[in-house]
């Protein structure tokens, strides 16, 4: 995924933030959000979970999902 991320924080700009996060060294997060695969992709508007998908999508793919509540 982190090259599919770095594309799309090329496309996006400061329009969205990306923020990786281990689950490994952080279990507590993944068992709040019920992350149970890898990759999980989760969208927040503030503080609000928006969509999320639990497999390698593409980076327009991504884009289209945040476009929809930006």
């Amino acid at each position: 995924m982190a090259p599919i991320l770095a594309d799309l924080k090329a496309k996006m700009g400061d329009t969205a933030r990306i923020i990786k996060i281990d689950i490994d060294k952080n279990p507590q997060l993944a068992t709040s959000y019920q992350v149970q695969s890898v990759p999980t992709l989760i969208l927040f508007k503030g503080s609000s979970l928006m969509w999320r998908q639990s497999r390698v999508i593409t980076a327009a793919q991504i884009k289209k999902a945040i476009d929809q509540f930006v």
